[in-house]
């Protein structure tokens, strides 16, 4: 349960579908004057150096972010997410990745609040390390996220992004994410829920958003990004998904737009491809 480590993943295709669309939702729930809480299940170290024995193992963010880092074509959504990653890389050289604590603060305001939780005794020290300077705005907990929602909502501003963002290296994390949102949605329906799994061949991965879209949220968006053909021997991730309950009304024509670019610049084969799709009240 604690082996998972994101530094070994940080900046990957799933970080950059992931980390748009959060920046998208932090901007939107900034445009109101009233404050809003962040709320991160699965923190991890929340700053990641790519130049790190861990990153550089598998090097995924070359076929992530990297894709994207020298090009001058970028959509606007695109182009505001790489903007927050480009402020931690200030000589020009991608050599530092956000995790979503970290992208969702730099978008964040001074009335507004982080609350960050991770198990790893390891990540929670280095995402302590990395938040001290920002004293009461960001509270750091070691503890397991899923249990924390019940204490934390409603939150006192009535206003809240929650994002559940488990690694999914057991199965009872698919029964988890269902259960947890089913439950939020019951103490708290009106906020912002951002979900991401991933897309394996594994059976609880593909019957997932199926489960998720039963659940009783009346408005929610579902998108994914798939990078290649799935693999023969079922090995990998190919792509990822995103599940936004309660999304702005910008956000699926943001998608509509962005997407396709996705799709072509880091797409790795012919299976390359996006779905979208939502439902209003």
């Amino acid at each position: 349960m604690l082996s998972y480590r994101h530094a070994f993943h940080a900046g990957n295709h799933a970080d950059v579908l992931k980390h748009l669309v959060l920046v998208q939702l932090t901007r939107y729930l900034g445009q109101k004057d009233k404050a809003f809480w962040y709320v991160d299940t699965h923190a991890g170290a929340g700053l990641y150096a790519l130049d790190s024995a861990q990153t550089a193992k598998l090097s995924e963010y070359r076929e992530g972010v990297g894709r994207l880092w020298g090009r001058k074509d970028l959509p606007a959504a695109v182009s505001d997410y790489l903007n927050a990653v480009r402020a931690l890389n200030p000589d020009g050289s991608l050599k530092k990745y956000p995790g979503s604590p970290s992208l969702a603060l730099s978008t964040m305001r001074a009335q507004d609040r982080l609350w960050l939780f991770e198990l790893h005794s390891r990540e929670v020290l280095r995402l302590r390390e990395n938040f001290q300077a920002f004293g009461k705005r960001v509270m750091v907990e070691e503890a397991d996220g899923f249990a924390a929602l019940k204490a934390l909502l409603p939150p006192p501003p009535r206003r809240a992004l929650v994002l559940v963002d488990p690694p999914y290296e057991e199965r009872r994390d698919y029964e988890h994410v269902v259960h947890s949102l089913k439950d939020c949605l019951s103490r708290f329906p009106g906020g912002t829920y951002l979900l991401w799994y991933p897309q394996l061949t594994r059976l609880e991965a593909h019957d997932l958003p199926p489960r998720l879209k039963r659940l009783p949220a009346s408005r929610w968006l579902h998108v994914t990004l798939r990078v290649r053909t799935p693999a023969a021997d079922g090995f990998g991730m190919h792509g990822s998904g995103l599940f936004v309950v309660n999304p702005p009304w910008t956000l699926q024509a943001t998608l509509q737009e962005v997407m396709p670019y996705l799709v072509e610049v880091l797409g790795l084969d012919a299976g390359a491809g996006f779905t979208l799709d939502s439902q209003e009240a």
